[in-house]
């Protein structure tokens, strides 16, 4: 049975560690995965998000070093979030496309630039909390402080400190129609990269804003619009777990909407980590979802399968 299905691939996951930062690097990554994505293409309709933490904090990086060592100008959070949406899309398009052309499947791939529209009022745009780029060790994040005075660093998750940037809650996706012509007519769609371009609607003109948008959130919203069947996060990990990073830790295969809710509320998922994946999945099934899964991108097929990976079904277990 052809499933309609809505994939995010995490930022994070194309930046597997220090040593693997360049954008060559990162295209390596995004064809192990769209060695997994096409596999569910063959049969389903698909459409693929991505994020861009890491990526959004290389290029704030090069333009503090533009700006300091030539005098070039700053590039504002919001062009980021359009150049990432651009440079990751291409990447994933054409190694998707790659892979449709290896197995002779007359499949097309398109990257679709995506405007989201968020609240002026929002609270987030007070209290800075979506981590982006690099993690720091305390000591770095130390001399980044006192060298950036405008940056807020926070720790993220036992990994290290990142920068934070203010992140609203996505309210509509202003190419919604476009994407949904796109989705109808089988072509497998890359949109809402980064969780969309934030803007503003500002009687009836729109202006692009600062931040960056959650991009499970913003896909489980895409996802419930397009009324999708399945719902997969692909992160770092395999499986999301109940304390994580103790010795008790217990990775989690297939729960309940009802039991995942509980788990959420006991406060077993971390903030800016795992806790945004969850809460995405269970929003996409609150909204009449049919199942949302979590995994790394090597298990996708198989956790689309049933056979591994966080797979959260509506009814109980």
């Amino acid at each position: 049975m052809s499933l309609r299905i809505v994939v995010a691939i995490g930022g994070n996951s194309l930046i597997k560690d220090k040593e693997h930062q360049s954008v060559e690097d990162q295209y390596g990554a995004i064809c192990e995965t769209s060695s997994q994505i096409a596999q569910i293409c063959r049969d389903n309709r698909v459409l693929i998000t991505h994020g861009n933490g890491p990526q959004v904090g290389f290029i704030l990086q090069r333009s503090d070093i533009a700006f300091d060592k030539a005098h070039m100008h700053r590039v504002p959070l919001v062009s980021c979030d359009a150049d990432t949406q651009g440079a990751i899309g291409y990447q994933i398009q054409q190694a998707l496309g790659n892979e449709f052309r290896k197995a002779g499947w007359n499949k097309n791939v398109v990257t679709l630039v995506t405007q989201i529209e968020v609240d002026e009022d929002d609270p987030a745009f007070s209290k800075p909390a979506k981590p982006i780029g690099s993690f720091y060790t305390p000591q770095e994040a130390e001399m980044i402080r006192q060298t950036n005075l405008d940056w807020q660093l926070m720790e993220d998750a036992g990994r290290g400190f990142r920068r934070v940037v203010a992140s609203p809650i996505p309210r509509r996706i202003v190419e919604l129609d476009a994407i949904k012509t796109l989705y109808e007519q089988d072509f497998i769609l890359v949109a809402a990269g980064g969780g969309g371009i934030p803007v503003i609607n500002e009687d009836g003109q729109f202006r692009g804003v600062d931040a960056v948008i959650d991009k499970d959130r913003a896909t489980s919203l895409l996802a419930s619009q397009l009324e999708a069947d399945v719902l997969i996060i692909s992160t770092a990990v395999t499986h999301a777990a109940l304390n994580y990073g103790k010795e008790n830790q217990t990775a989690l295969g297939k729960v309940s909407r009802k039991d995942m809710e509980e788990y959420l509320s006991q406060g077993h998922f971390a903030a800016g980590s795992m806790k945004p994946k969850i809460e995405a999945a269970l929003e996409f099934l609150n909204r009449g979802g049919k199942k949302a899964i979590i995994t790394d991108p090597a298990h996708i097929v198989d956790a689309l399968e049933d056979r591994t990976g966080t797979r959260i079904y509506q009814e109980e277990i």
